[in-house]
């Protein structure tokens, strides 16, 4: 019964490691070609939460399909996107800093120098809250090694 359990528990947590692409400069669902999981990224600055886009209002950049809530914030993310995209691609910065490639999970969020994170799981995202810089300096030296390992 034991066994049962956990693998009930493992499926849901494979299932988003098998869906996210860790090979591409951005992280994007393999299957749908959506990026951080179909996420309108202006609303984590917009609305302070993450929120669904919808089909009606996408947006092509990077090589993946962005969804959004709506108009205004599409327009938004089409002329910045270097600022409304997460950074490093949607990888986790944690894990960037650690010298590997971790796609991160829309729902484990945050903001820090005007700039979206996503983490792998929630401690990362809590580590780095207690220490931004020190993560994000590491961060940004490994990232243009890790960068050239990734796809275009």
């Amino acid at each position: 019964m034991i066994v049962v359990l956990a693998s009930l528990v493992a499926v849901p947590c494979f299932r988003f490691a098998a869906e996210a692409s860790t090979t591409e400069r951005v992280v994007v669902n393999r299957f749908t070609g959506l990026a951080i999981e179909g996420f309108d990224p202006v609303a984590y600055f917009v609305d302070a939460c993450p929120e669904r886009g919808i089909e009606d209002f996408e947006a092509s950049e990077a090589g993946a399909v962005w969804r959004f809530r709506n108009e205004g914030n599409r327009a938004s993310f089409v002329a910045h996107p270097d600022i409304y995209g997460p950074q490093f691609g949607g990888y986790d910065p944690i894990d960037v800093a650690r010298g590997v490639t971790y796609a991160g999970n829309p729902r484990f969020w945050a903001i820090a120098g005007e700039r979206l994170y996503l983490f792998g799981r929630e401690d990362n995202r809590d580590a780095f809250a207690a220490d931004p810089a020190r993560f994000l300096r590491e961060a940004n030296s490994r990232w243009p090694v890790l960068q050239q390992g990734l796809a275009q």
